[in-house]
């Protein structure tokens, strides 16, 4: 199986389709099997290039802290290791951050670029509600699958079919996290910040998010939206957090659109 490194940390990945390089990069905590769904349909019309970041999956969890420059150098390493020069870049959550900071920092890796379900971090960025933060406080060492399965109701859309879910659940279960790793993925998250660097991002950018998403509320992407120049903003109906799961038909029609364009 390929792996890749960055520093002294191995890296996995996998790539399945043909057509223009699309790299897709996953959220907090999440192994890229989370990508199950989405991916054999983007595979039909592009190179899919997926990846574990650093503490998650089948890439190495470092034993001291990380910041998000240094998994968005993971990601450059991974294009490095697909013969990539650049590539359609598409993140959502953590992995929109990660998206981000690698537009940013590496921004002739990047051609489009897709931002799902994430934020820009610092004290601009509208945080969870109260009520997520109490549930997630008393969880943070408790397995994966016990705290997406607290998490339900507040990053899936309520009219989102149980079965779906429930496929989500079994991936998390079957590949949960380090729990350093995990831990440090989260206080890379809390360091992190773009707002002010966000003008600088030049590529085409969709920002796509959930209507009912409650842990990372849909006023982010209107801000992150108002502040990259040649972006468009997409509000989906009846979606939550897990917006390709709630709406797996309109999620393929606006990433076609914009990624074909």
């Amino acid at each position: 199986m390929p792996h890749t490194h960055c520093g002294r940390v191995r890296i996995y990945w996998e790539d399945q389709g043909h057509g223009e390089p699309l790299l897709m990069i996953m959220g907090l905590g999440f192994s890229m099997k989370m990508w199950q769904n989405l991916r054999p349909l983007l595979a039909e019309h592009f190179r899919t290039i997926v990846f574990d970041n650093r503490g998650v999956g089948q890439t190495d969890s470092p034993l001291a802290p990380f910041s998000m420059r240094t998994m968005a150098d993971d990601a450059a390493a991974v294009l490095d290791a697909a013969g990539v020069d650049s590539a359609h870049v598409f993140g959502v959550s953590m992995g929109g951050m990660i998206a981000q900071e690698l537009a940013l920092e590496h921004p002739g890796r990047v051609r489009k670029l897709v931002l799902g379900c994430t934020q820009c971090g610092g004290p601009l960025a509208e945080p969870p509600s109260p009520e997520i933060r109490r549930i997630l406080s008393p969880l943070t060492m408790a397995s994966r699958a016990h705290r997406t399965e607290a998490l339900v109701p507040f990053i899936y859309d309520p009219h989102t079919p149980r079965e779906r879910i429930d496929r989500d659940l079994e991936v998390v279960r079957r590949n949960p996290p380090h729990i350093l790793g995990y831990l440090f993925q989260l206080g890379a998250i809390v360091a992190w910040r773009s707002y002010e660097r966000l003008p600088q991002i030049r590529q085409r950018t969709l920002v796509i998010h959930g209507e009912s998403d409650r842990l990372v509320p849909p006023s982010n992407g209107h801000l992150i939206a108002a502040r990259i120049p040649a972006s468009r903003l997409v509000i989906l109906p009846q979606a939550s957090h897990i917006f390709p799961t709630d709406q797996p038909g309109l999620t393929m029609r606006y990433l076609l659109e914009f990624l074909k364009s």
